[in-house]
């Protein structure tokens, strides 16, 4: 079929463009496919990563996660140890590690690793997570915080112990830092300022029969 003037000069401004413009559409065209390929690779490898992180935590909680009174012997807390040094190297961006080191810290209070213990509780709050979607629970670190200063009075860094209190918001946690406040101030020496801590942490809602034998202690001792 013949084409007219019409047609001809379209087709000839058609190869002109393609001429000119041909290869960077192509270029384009390919990039645009590449990049695509590569988020849903990149998307498959988190996933495939979750999913690794998720057996690891199960594991541990199919371990340390045993009811109240209840003690895990000494191979399995070895084993939940083991876990999660495996979250933290393999999958250090999950949620999955910040709690599994709980678990992890637990256990080596257990065994009265206090040092290892901190070490698992720093690394929490070393590796939270502080962006828009991917902020860490702030009731995870605030228990953190809560036994990393139990353990580092442990330790007999009694000072140490109080300005990491000091530095906390306890918010909803105001019992258990007001007791632990008035635990510092005991080993410290500080009495008065022991019991009014101790009382604080009774204000604030505590009931436990632990607290109240510490107020009885020290009142016998005054």
């Amino acid at each position: 079929m013949a084409l007219n003037a019409a047609e001809e000069e379209t087709v000839e401004a058609l190869k002109k463009w393609w001429d000119e413009n041909g290869k960077q559409l192509v270029l384009m065209i390919v990039v645009v496919v590449a990049g695509y390929t590569g988020w849903l690779l990149w998307q498959n490898s988190r996933l495939a990563s979750a999913d690794a992180a998720s057996d690891l935590y199960e594991g541990i909680l199919s371990i340390a996660a045993v009811s109240e009174g209840v003690t895990v012997s000494t191979e399995d807390g070895a084993r939940v140890i083991e876990l999660a040094s495996a979250l933290r190297a393999e999958h250090n961006d999950t949620i999955y590690a910040l709690f599994a080191s709980l678990f992890d810290a637990q256990q080596a209070v257990g065994v009265n690793d206090l040092e290892s213990a901190e070490s698992s509780l720093q690394w929490i709050l070393d590796n939270q997570q502080s962006g828009f979607f991917k902020q860490t629970n702030p009731g995870l670190i605030l228990t953190t915080k809560l036994r990393l200063g139990r353990v580092i009075l442990a330790r007999g860094d009694a000072e140490r112990a109080l300005t990491l209190v000091n530095n906390v918001n306890p918010v909803t946690y105001e019992p258990g830092f007001a007791e632990l406040r008035g635990d510092i101030y005991f080993s410290l020496g500080r009495i008065v300022d022991a019991r009014e801590a101790y009382v604080a942490a009774q204000q604030a809602g505590s009931n436990s029969d632990i607290l109240r034998m510490k107020l009885d202690n020290i009142s016998d001792g005054s």
